[in-house]
C-alpha cells in the first residue's frame, strides 16, 4: 500500500517508448531535419503536426492497420509509405511527398540509429514510486513481451509485470489490454493511474477503461488535453498525491 493509506491510488502503470524508455534523437526530429535538406521549408507549427500525426498513427489507428496489411511492418514499402504520410503532415504537398518518400526512407534506415535511454527523471520517479509500495506495470502497443528491455536498462525490478498488446491481443486505444493489467494487478480501474506520452493510445485508452490518465508532454504536443499533464517525471509523485 501506499505510505498515505488513505489514498485510493494504488497501482500506477506506464507506457514504455516515448514514456519510459526514449530513443535519442527522436525519429521524428531526424526525418524533419533531412527533409529541411531538401529544401522543404518547416516551422514549429510544422514540427508539432507532424509529431501529433505521428502520435495518432501509432495508436492503433486505421491507417497504421491499413499499412500493416498492405506492406508487412518490417517491409521496404512500409516505411515508404509511412515515410510519404509523415510528409503530408509536414506540409509538403501530397505529389512531392509521393516522389520523395523513397529517398527520405531510404536515409532513416540508412543513418538512423538512436541511443536507447531511461531519462533521469524517470529513474528518480520510479524510486520514489516503488519506495510509497504503489504496484506498477508497464503496458505497451508491441506485438511481443519486453521484459528483456526493461531488465537491460535496469528497470526491470520496479515492476510487478509487463505486457505486450499483442500477448492479449489488445492494442490501445481499445481498453482490453488495461483491463487484462488490473485483473493481472488485482487492484480496480478507480485504484489506477495510467501515464503515457500519447494523447490518443494512452489518455483515450486509459480513460476508456475507467482509469485515470496522466498525460506525459514535454514538448507540449497536446496543449489541449482535458486530463493531468506534466512535463517531467519529477511532477510524478506529487501529482499522484493529490488525485
Amino acid at each position: 500500500m501506499p505510505m498515505n493509506s488513505n489514498h485510493h491510488i494504488k497501482a500506477v502503470f506506464f507506457d514504455l517508448d516515448g514514456t519510459l524508455r526514449h530513443s535519442v534523437p527522436a525519429g521524428g526530429e531526424v526525418f524533419t531535419n533531412y527533409v529541411i535538406t531538401l529544401g522543404v521549408q518547416v516551422n514549429h507549427e510544422d514540427r508539432i503536426r507532424a509529431m501529433r500525426w505521428e502520435h495518432l498513427y501509432w495508436a492503433n489507428s486505421p491507417d497504421l492497420r491499413d499499412d500493416l496489411i498492405a506492406h508487412s511492418g518490417e517491409s521496404e514499402n512500409f516505411w515508404i509509405e509511412y515515410s510519404r504520410r509523415r510528409l503530408v503532415a509536414l506540409g509538403t504537398p501530397p505529389a512531392w511527398a509521393s516522389s520523395h518518400a523513397p529517398q527520405v526512407s531510404m536515409h532513416m534506415g540508412a543513418e538512423y540509429r538512436p541511443e536507447s535511454i531511461i531519462p533521469d527523471d524517470v529513474r528518480r520517479a520510479l524510486v520514489q514510486l516503488k519506495q510509497a509500495g504503489y504496484i506498477m506495470a508497464v503496458l505497451s502497443n508491441r506485438d511481443k513481451p519486453f521484459q528483456e528491455t526493461l531488465d537491460s536498462h535496469n528497470i526491470g525490478g520496479f515492476f510487478d509485470f509487463s505486457l505486450a498488446g499483442g500477448e492479449v491481443d489488445a492494442y490501445k486505444p481499445e481498453p482490453g489490454l488495461f483491463e487484462h493489467a488490473l485483473q493481472r494487478a488485482d487492484v480496480t480501474a478507480r485504484e489506477t493511474v495510467y501515464v503515457g506520452d500519447n494523447y490518443f493510445a494512452d489518455v483515450v485508452g486509459s480513460r476508456r477503461a475507467g482509469l485515470t490518465p496522466v498525460l506525459y508532454d514535454p514538448l507540449g504536443i497536446f496543449p489541449e488535453a482535458n486530463c493531468i499533464t506534466i512535463k517531467s517525471f519529477d511532477e510524478l509523485n506529487s501529482v499522484l498525491k493529490v488525485i
